[in-house]
């Protein structure tokens, strides 16, 4: 009479076996990406604490790969403060105090502003970003991986002009990262014409087939390396 039972209960420890046990926070980890344009800053936001609740002098360190550089932490929040190492390569923030209710690191974003030199090749992604999260005696209580993708400069469209009457097949003509490929686009995402850019960076184009009368935009969004950048719109008038 029992069997049934048995059975039963064997068989609802193979599924406790077999389910996965549901995630805990303290599985989370830290995260942060940011792309930067050469020669430019951006934000990397550190988030995804997860760790035990910690006290004053707990500690969040950012470490970036070179060439990129931690330049700032902008963070306006008396419970923390910020502080740049003198070469750039690490960022941190402490916790100075708070009430008994807070939970520092949890549930919030810590911003840090990260540069890339100039001469940074652009869809370059560095290997090496870090995070850690320390309490006080600086024992590890949370970590992550970060990254820092070098982004591509916004190209130009400098021809033709807005507002001028334009033939049906008019030069497009700008800038852009040497080697990139640019293609201009009309206001309804089809291709006007094509081109590379050349190593001076200037590229020009003209459309194989009339543009239709009236009014529209074109807009030029240049490849690179797998980044991707565009430009500004602008209003052209055909005929």
């Amino acid at each position: 009479m029992r069997r049934p039972h048995a059975l039963l209960a064997l068989a609802a420890m193979v599924l406790t076996v077999l389910l996965p046990a549901p995630a805990t926070a303290q599985e989370r980890e830290l995260r942060g990406s940011v792309t930067v344009v050469p020669g430019r800053q951006g934000i990397l936001e550190v988030a995804g604490y997860g760790g035990p609740a910690l006290g004053t002098g707990s500690r969040l360190t950012l470490t970036v790969p070179e060439p990129a550089e931690v330049t700032g932490t902008p963070l306006a929040d008396g419970g923390y403060r910020g502080a740049v190492a003198a070469d750039g390569g690490t960022g941190s923030y402490t916790f100075t105090g708070g009430t008994a209710a807070t939970r520092p690191w949890a549930d919030r974003t810590f911003p840090f502003v990260v540069s890339v030199p100039a001469t940074a090749v652009p869809g370059t992604r560095l290997t090496g970003c870090a995070m850690v999260v320390t309490d006080a005696g600086g024992s590890r209580r949370d970590q992550g991986a970060c990254t820092v993708t070098v982004g591509l400069p916004e190209p130009t469209l400098l021809q033709p002009l807005a507002g001028v009457p334009l033939g049906s097949r008019p030069r497009a003509a700008g800038t852009a990262y040497p080697g990139a490929r640019v293609s201009v686009r009309d206001q309804n995402e089809r291709e006007v014409c094509a081109a590379t850019a050349a190593a001076d960076g200037t590229w020009s184009c003209v459309p194989a087939a009339d543009l239709p009368a009236g009014g529209g935009r074109l807009q030029v969004t240049a490849t690179f390396n797998g980044v991707s950048a565009d430009s500004e719109q602008i209003r052209i008038t055909v005929g």
